[in-house]
């Protein structure tokens, strides 16, 4: 049995050690927003937070979050508002949508530690995520947006 705090909420699981964090949110938790994408950490779509860093949930055993803080895309927002989501709303940023949880949660661990990053610094951190829709412009705009206090 593993303690791990999901979302703000103390959890018991029942898994081996090794497991990876994404499967034990999206099948013990049933917190599906965080996805599977490649499974290799490269392209960003398991993103979630632990102790407020952005981790690939892929590349994360569950006793490396044993006691700690999960912050999944559920856990974001209580009602899906948060300043990233609206602004991902208005700078229509989707397109499959696939990637775009992993993709607002690593903006969101960006804007807390650097909370007015400039174009470049957006991109570079940015760039642990892949999106296969090519909406990097928009990913950068809704940020920007953000950093800005729109």
């Amino acid at each position: 049995m593993a303690l791990v705090i999901i979302n703000g909420r103390s959890v018991n699981v029942s898994a081996q050690p090794d497991t990876p964090l994404l499967w034990v949110v999206r099948e013990h938790m049933g917190l599906t927003g965080t996805k599977f994408g490649c499974g290799a950490g490269a392209c960003g779509a398991c993103t979630v937070h632990l102790d407020g860093e952005a981790v690939y949930a892929c590349q994360t055993p569950l006793d490396a979050a044993t006691g700690h803080a999960v912050t999944t895309i559920e856990g974001l927002s209580a009602n899906g508002d948060h300043p990233l989501q609206r602004a991902w709303i208005a700078e229509q940023v989707p397109q499959c949508g696939y990637c775009q949880s992993g993709q607002i949660m690593r903006a969101a661990a960006l804007l807390q530690s650097n909370p007015r990053p400039t174009r470049e610094e957006i991109i570079d951190a940015m760039a642990a995520n892949l999106c296969r829709c090519g909406t990097y412009p928009r990913i950068v705009r809704a940020i920007q947006r953000v950093a800005q206090g729109e």
